[in-house]
């Protein structure tokens, strides 16, 4: 049901009293990372929860405290324990008077949906999550909302619950943003390079998906490489399907070498892609993040490393000085300078995902063409850095937010 801003703007002290309403990803999460003490806030919780122990809004904070600390099994219990009991759960920013989105969600950790909680910082928007999965039978009795939005991103787990919204959503009513299940469950990193191949200011390497089994006869010399896959040599990226954030990944530089990876991983089929040499002029590897919103193009981050796995948070970035002044102009000059000079690459790209929102991992070759590392609509993309630390950053992400926000406008209006 599509409303007005103004009956937004009736709704809000009715939904600051709703049993539905939760503190959110967002705010706990910053906590942690800043380093605070979540000790009060999971007291308050946990007492809620023996006062009502239905109380499921209570169960979802601590569900997201426990998944930020890294207790991903209790977290999960939690989650599931929380929807069991609500399908809906609010969060409001600001003053609540603004759009008001509703999230279509299913349950998993921070990679599962899109954490739109963050996109919304320092807005006014209500955020609605709506949890369904595969056997949710339709989409009715659905929170008041101006936008809805298809926030479940591509993983095994998820693929059962995205055949489902494919057929949940082919008459949805009102605007909605990532309506295309199917294309989304095609976002995985094979499907990607395949969806990029032939592109010629963009490399996106072949990735395959390989039997284990058939790894561990090239690790043993039982079976030659190229028998996997025509175009693979060594060296070699491998990771077990289903994974983020460089979990289990590992550069393979012969037969031997993957035999003793493969005896550290279970996983009954890996990605595997050949290993691009993406080191810049200063000889340190770097990795962007850019985030597309209806096609336009927005920094999120850049991070620079010695090592050729490059995280953020271990990259050493807060450490250097001269890495954040790469990052700063990269950023404050995004719009003029590398927008430009990959302007066929990004053009390409939102022609070929075709989704009003995604982003994406790269890096810029010596060639000019954009190196695409991952593309996914679930990546988290935030303003939890330090103010003092990198002050150019809150100015990028507000330009980020402001533009998100903007488009659910748009779209509400439209």
């Amino acid at each position: 049901m599509l409303m007005t801003r103004g009956l937004a703007a009736d709704h809000a002290p009715e939904i600051a009293e709703n049993s539905s309403r939760i503190i959110g990803m967002h705010k706990i999460v910053s906590l942690i990372y800043a380093g605070a003490d979540v000790a009060p806030m999971w007291n308050e919780l946990t007492q809620r929860i023996r006062t009502d122990a239905t109380d499921a809004a209570a169960m979802f904070d601590l569900a997201t405290i426990l998944q930020t600390l890294g207790r991903a099994d209790d977290a999960r219990q939690m989650f599931r324990s929380a929807v069991e009991l609500k399908q809906d759960f609010c969060v409001v920013h600001g003053n609540g008077q603004g759009p008001r989105l509703l999230a279509l969600v299913t349950q998993g950790d921070f990679m599962a949906n899109t954490p739109l909680d963050f996109l919304l910082v320092d807005s006014d928007c209500v955020l609605w999550l709506h949890y369904v999965d595969a056997e949710t039978a339709e989409l009715g009795d659905l929170p008041a909302h101006d936008v809805a939005f298809m926030a479940i991103g591509e993983s095994t787990e998820n693929a059962p619950v995205l055949a489902r919204m494919q057929a949940l959503l082919a008459d949805f009513g009102g605007p909605i943003m990532n309506n295309d299940p199917e294309l989304v469950s095609r976002l995985t990193r094979d499907g990607v390079s395949a969806m990029l191949a032939g592109e010629p200011s963009i490399l996106s390497p072949n990735t395959y998906r390989v039997p284990r089994e058939d790894l561990v006869a090239v690790g043993s010399g039982a079976k030659q490489l190229y028998k996997c896959a025509p175009e693979l040599t060594f060296p070699l990226v491998v990771r077990p399907i289903s994974t983020h954030a460089g979990h289990g990944m590992e550069r393979i530089a012969d037969p031997s070498g993957l035999s003793a990876w493969l005896e550290t991983q279970p996983a009954p089929e890996i990605y595997v892609a050949p290993f691009i040499d993406f080191r810049g002029a200063d000889g340190l590897y770097n990795k962007q993040r850019i985030v597309f919103i209806q096609g336009k193009a927005f920094a999120s981050h850049m991070a620079l490393s010695e090592h050729w796995i490059v995280h953020y948070l271990s990259a050493g970035m807060a450490e250097s000085p001269a890495k954040r002044a790469v990052e700063q102009a990269w950023m404050e000059d995004f719009d003029t300078d590398f927008a430009i000079r990959h302007k066929d690459s990004f053009d390409a790209l939102y022609r070929r995902i075709g989704l009003d929102y995604f982003g994406i991992d790269c890096a810029e070759l010596p060639d000019g063409r954009l190196l695409v590392f991952e593309l996914d609509v679930a990546m988290v993309v935030h303003n939890m850095d330090s103010p003092t630390t990198y002050p150019y950053k809150q100015v990028a992400m507000r330009k980020l937010f402001d533009a998100f926000v903007d488009t659910l406008r748009n779209k509400a209006a439209g």
